[in-house]
């Protein structure tokens, strides 16, 4: 397979033939389109099968219903923990502004992913074959997590695409000029570093930093690296551009820190409470247990029912290792050897320090291994002797049938839960109304956040990573507004619910068994 060569003023084009696509502006359309078809393809799909699948009648996670509280007109804004970074707040910002529909904040987000995707790959395109891009590509946005997490308020995504382009830029950036081979003592790139590169490779890193601070430091450290190890690639140009990418994106959230949480030194710190304390935790096990379907495993001691759901994981570290000797006697060998590497520093955190497992945290890992993988595969094929070529591929086709079957399967049973889920947390929601608890009201306890959202109401905890008000001051509030507790069964009623009236609360799919506690009417 051939390598593209990288201009170093614009965007490389591949050669042209006027013979076939015309001149003049309507030939340059053509000739787009044909380069691009591949790769807008899989970017369409990814979008329709998140519109269709998974957008419709799916109501906001945990999570997600935190981050919308912060810019949303329905309800006030739920506690926004030391951990959290307000990107993604950001980006939906001028949706919720406008209204109030689940489903029209998760359409812009299904058609903002998937051109984000389509971005990431286009600029793929000039470092790598197009078959290898577009494979890379299929085989990231089939991922049930990714499809799932695609219409979410969720950063994690968000955090893979810009991986993605980030990384692609940086190649583009570092290599203008001079040949792929990580050896070639050449001059500086600095000088030949291509302003659409240098921008979009700011751009990711400051967009990474801004959705998860943490992120983006296990982005930026391979790619600095790179940049200052690497003698062709040594370039102060785009080292500033890292550094300054990471400190415009991570800005907001260190300002807070200061604001809101004492200093920097203490939101890191809580920060760590929070995710059970920052060290040495191998999380290989619960994130092969996730893979099933749940999107948190914490704590993660549950039997590991459907084995046959990980198969793929166990094949990722040899298929990316196949992909990289693939490239390794190649011109394309450092374009694929620096996404692998970076990739795996995306993981780190996830697997080595932190004792539970969601499978988002991945996402930005999968999102450039996949490149080795599609490589990998691509050329097993071709080294098959021509008479058995067509049988060879034949079989690859198939065992990837078999994996998007499967993880199509997955995304349907976690979508249905969602769905049920959603349907118990506007029962109860309308219940608590029914009860006299309107706006401006207060709900505490179990999934308080969700269902306070649902009813209009703040959602406030005396305990917990969300701790913001104490008893006391929860029973002054009761004075003003209505206010209830959502107990779990079999929990001891608080003190300081005596003389609250106990509401019946039946067992909800999704939800787990709980019971209602309701303050009497201020003033009474």
């Amino acid at each position: 397979m051939h390598q593209v060569p990288v201009a170093s003023g614009r965007f490389p084009e591949e050669p042209r033939d006027a013979k076939i696509w015309g001149g003049g502006r309507s030939g340059r359309l053509a000739r787009a389109l044909s380069r691009n078809a591949w790769t807008g393809a899989v970017a369409v799909a990814f979008t329709l099968v998140q519109l269709l699948l998974v957008v419709p009648g799916m109501g906001l996670g945990w999570d997600e219903t935190v981050y919308v509280s912060q810019v949303s007109t329905e309800a006030p804004a739920s506690f926004f923990s030391a951990p959290r970074a307000r990107g993604i707040t950001y980006l939906i910002a001028p949706v919720t502004q406008l209204t109030d529909s689940v489903t029209a904040l998760r359409c812009y987000l299904a058609v903002l992913t998937g051109g984000a995707l389509f971005l990431g790959l286009r600029i793929w395109r000039s470092l790598l074959p197009g078959p290898v891009v577009a494979l890379a590509g299929a085989l990231f946005a089939s991922l049930w997590i990714t499809l799932f997490y695609g219409p979410q308020v969720m950063p994690n995504l968000a955090v893979a695409l810009s991986s993605l382009i980030a990384t692609g830029c940086f190649l583009r950036a570092v290599r203008a000029g001079h040949a792929d081979a990580p050896g070639v003592r050449t001059t500086a790139a600095a000088a030949r570093a291509p302003v659409p590169a240098l921008v979009g490779l700011g751009c990711a890193v400051a967009v990474a930093a801004l959705m998860r601070p943490s992120d983006a430091v296990w982005l930026v450290l391979p790619l600095l690296v790179a940049a200052l190890a690497v003698r062709a690639w040594r370039s102060p140009l785009v080292v500033l551009v890292l550094l300054a990418g990471a400190v415009a994106g991570a800005g907001q959230w260190v300002v807070e820190a200061y604001a809101a949480y004492g200093g920097l030194i203490t939101r890191l710190h809580r920060s760590s409470e929070i995710q059970g304390g920052m060290g040495w935790h191998l999380a290989f096990g619960y994130q092969l247990r996730a893979l099933e379907g749940r999107s948190l495993c914490r704590p993660c001691d549950m039997p590991w029912r459907r084995p046959s759901a990980a198969l793929w994981w166990f094949a990722l570290p040899v298929l990316v290792l196949g992909g990289v000797l693939a490239a390794v006697r190649t011109r394309l060998r450092a374009v694929v050897l620096l996404p692998a590497l970076t990739g795996l520093s995306l993981a780190v955190p996830y697997l080595l320090m932190i004792d539970y497992a969601a499978p988002r945290f991945l996402l930005p890992t999968y999102a450039l291994l996949f490149l080795p993988v599609a490589l990998g595969l691509i050329r097993l094929v071709a080294a098959v002797r021509p008479a058995l070529r067509a049988q060879a591929a034949t079989v690859v086709a198939l065992v990837l049938v078999v994996h998007v079957g499967s993880q199509y399967a997955t995304l349907h049973g976690i979508v249905d839960r969602s769905r049920a889920t959603r349907d118990s947390i506007g029962f109860v929601a309308a219940e608590l109304n029914r009860q006299g608890v309107r706006p401006p009201c207060t709900v505490t306890g179990l999934e308080a956040v969700r269902i306070a959202f649902r009813a209009g109401c703040a959602s406030r905890q005396i305990g917990g990573h969300d701790s913001s008000l104490s008893s006391t001051d929860l029973l002054r509030l009761a004075e003003h507004r209505p206010v209830a507790l959502l107990l779990e069964q079999g929990r001891p009623v608080p003190a300081y619910t005596r003389g609250w009236r106990p509401e019946p609360a039946r067992h909800l799919p999704g939800l787990r068994e709980f019971r209602m506690y309701v303050s009497p009417p201020p003033g009474g």
